[in-house]
């Protein structure tokens, strides 16, 4: 791949935006390979967790407009509307594969790398990050990539209103007063802190964070308590089946650490 780079060892799949001397700004290309990747997340078992970062002095600062993608044949409009799009779709497939995602954070994360830093389940950051939401200050609207649903959710509507009407560059500690950050890393460390942290859900159950994943998306589009118990009643239950709640509640009566074998 031309603009990411891929680390797979023990459970855990490091994916690197890796156009550097643009501050990995999002290009088509990119973009693309994102959906390959992310597609097959949907299915590989062997990946338990994965670690998002960007290369260099930076996250990711939004999407490239020098990227012209003046051969695809189609006008303006639609170049576009269908990078913009395109972009979209990585956030909702960050939500939708079944494995945790760790973003590592450092430096610039603007435009729709903020959308996709939102969309990672936990986020893991050094103190040069800055969130950057500059949208109405540059004449375009704060709902980019499905900010205008994620970052609401995520610090409710009165400082999501803010943050987007203000166009808000925050800080680490702005970050941090928020809930944004899971976890602060010394300055360079943070893929070093999200990989720990990816070890620590390695000891997990498999099953338990999958379904834990689906069940907490879920309840963000859930209609109301009712449905969300049939959902959660659901996913309990076949956990019943498995050999790991055998595993992990032997583990527990005898204070030691479980063995998993997502079984």
């Amino acid at each position: 791949m031309d603009d990411l780079a891929l680390d797979q060892r023990d459970g855990v799949l490091t994916v690197t935006l890796s156009r550097p001397e643009r501050l990995n700004a999002v290009t088509r290309p990119m973009t693309e390979e994102l959906h390959d990747v992310l597609n097959g997340l949907m299915r590989d078992s062997g990946t338990r967790v994965v670690v998002l970062t960007g290369e260099g002095r930076g996250f990711c600062s939004g999407m490239d407009l020098q990227d012209g993608d003046g051969d695809s044949g189609q006008g303006r409009a639609e170049r576009i509307y269908g990078g913009i799009s395109r972009g979209a779709e990585v956030t909702a497939r960050l939500r939708e594969i079944p494995q945790p995602v760790i973003a590592a954070l450092h430096g610039p994360v603007a435009g729709m790398g903020v959308s996709w830093a939102l969309a990672c389940d936990l986020r893991v950051a050094d103190p040069t990050t800055r969130f950057v939401v500059p949208f109405v200050d540059l004449g375009l609207s704060a709902g980019d990539c499905g900010l205008s649903w994620l970052l609401p959710r995520l610090v409710g509507p009165a400082k999501a209103a803010e943050i987007s009407y203000r166009a808000r560059r925050l800080d680490l500690d702005r970050l941090d007063e928020l809930g944004l950050i899971t976890e602060r890393a010394a300055e360079g460390a943070d893929l070093d802190a999200a990989h720990a942290l990816a070890t620590e859900l390695l000891t997990k159950s498999p099953y338990g964070l999958r379904r834990t994943k689906e069940l907490l998306n879920l309840s963000l589009d859930a209609p109301g308590l009712r449905q969300q118990l049939m959902a959660e009643t659901a996913v309990q239950t076949l956990a019943f089946f498995t050999e790991d709640l055998k595993e992990g509640m032997t583990a527990s009566i005898q204070k030691r650490p479980p063995r998993f074998k997502d079984r």
